[in-house]
């Protein structure tokens, strides 16, 4: 049995309870975080960029920023997207695919990005799209080229060309127009989009009756080429194709010439990954005479172009590269679809996508089932240690 004091304590304790309870039950319920890609339709339009700032490939991160942040900045300038002004997010994957992957958590999750632009590199990008995918949020690579990228699922889309018809345009310009019936391929071991350009070389070439002489591997970050490159000069090829990065190209374009002592008549040949001025860094006069596919040329006579390198000449006094031009269009794919939907919602922005047709820097974009682009491409020759543009291919 209590006493008077215990009764009183016990009875001032349960009228406290009641209180807190009461307030307990009264308070607001706090509002739910939005989900990934939920970007309301009010505030800023937030897109997402997986791109290599630093690493291997850094050039090709660096100037695909660049094409976007122009493009950001001229939209904005004229109102935004819905009446709503653009804000352009960066992750550095490193040029890795983990930290692709990582990234594109970062940019649905944390930074509710509507739509992702990148990655560069192929490898990467396939590290990003299933996740991409997953939260249906809607990924444009402005450069990867290995046809398994798009195959990802209906989220993911591409403003290049693919491997098949970069690595056609290849084979058949080395025997149609070089005249050359016997062919070297160097590929990297580790590289989705080396070894699938290099797979379409060879079918191409032997289709049209070449002989492939040579097949030599590398692996990503090698640096010593000359034992590959004298099997390969022994070889007697007249052409040797290597679809490579610029960072790798460079190298053995040196030591090709400098080291192994190459003839000058045996052409090298590449893809889109030769494009950077860091290739004439490292390969210097080396890659003189030499050639590889691309998606622009600044050469190119047409109005897209010519507005896009004034504007982009204005803003950072150097003329653009192809991934610059590709990350632009690849933004713009997006942008101009979030205005003909009518809203960011992912489903809509999806279809219109899908749908979208544009007069845009590196040619007309209009999207097939697989989501990617059918355009043409274009031959750089290399002379004085600039590129050259040399002919356009068409599909």
């Amino acid at each position: 049995m209590m006493n008077n004091s215990g009764s009183v304590l016990l009875i001032t304790m349960l009228l406290i309870a009641s209180l807190i309870f009461t307030a307990c039950a009264n308070k607001p319920a706090e509002p739910a975080a939005p989900a990934a890609g939920d970007n309301t339709e009010e505030g800023d339009i937030v897109i997402g960029g997986i791109l290599p700032m630093t690493g291997a490939i850094a050039t090709f991160g660096q100037s695909s920023k660049k094409g976007v942040d122009l493009l950001v900045e001229q939209v904005n300038a004229k109102g935004g997207v819905l009446g709503r002004k653009v804000v352009f997010k960066v992750e550095d994957n490193k040029s890795t695919q983990a930290d692709s992957a990582t990234a594109a958590q970062k940019l649905i999750q944390q930074d509710k990005v509507v739509a992702i632009v990148g990655a560069v590199a192929s490898s990467n990008s396939l590290a990003a799209a299933p996740i991409a995918q997953e939260a249906k949020i809607p990924m444009v690579s402005g450069s990867s080229t290995n046809p398994a990228v798009t195959e990802v699922g209906d989220y993911i889309f591409r403003a290049a060309f693919i491997d098949p018809f970069q690595g056609a345009v290849m084979a058949n310009f080395a025997t149609k127009d070089l005249k050359a019936v016997k062919a070297a391929i160097m590929t990297d071991a580790n590289s989705d989009y080396s070894i699938g350009l290099g797979n379409v070389f060879k079918d191409v070439f032997t289709a049209n009756g070449g002989t492939i002489v040579s097949e030599v591997s590398f692996v990503s970050g090698d640096t010593d080429f000359n034992t590959i490159l004298t099997t390969v000069k022994n070889a007697k090829p007249d052409v040797v194709f290597v679809p490579s990065y610029y960072d790798t190209v460079g190298l053995i374009l040196n030591q090709a010439k400098n080291n192994v002592g190459f003839p000058a008549e045996v052409k090298f040949l590449g893809g889109d990954g030769w494009d950077s001025p860091a290739l004439f860094e490292l390969a210097g006069d080396a890659a003189n005479g030499h050639y590889f596919s691309n998606h622009y040329s600044p050469d190119v006579d047409s109005p897209e172009v010519k507005a896009f390198i004034d504007a982009y000449k204005a803003k950072y006094n150097e003329v653009p590269d192809a991934l610059a031009a590709l990350a632009y269009d690849a933004a713009n794919m997006i942008l101009t679809s979030i205005e003909k939907a009518g809203t960011t919602d992912a489903p809509a922005l999806r279809d219109a996508i899908a749908a979208v047709e544009l007069n845009a820097v590196t040619g007309k974009i209009k999207l097939n089932e697989k989501r990617d682009p059918v355009k043409s491409a274009v031959v750089i020759v290399v002379e004085d240690q600039k590129q050259k543009y040399f002919t356009t291919v068409n599909p």
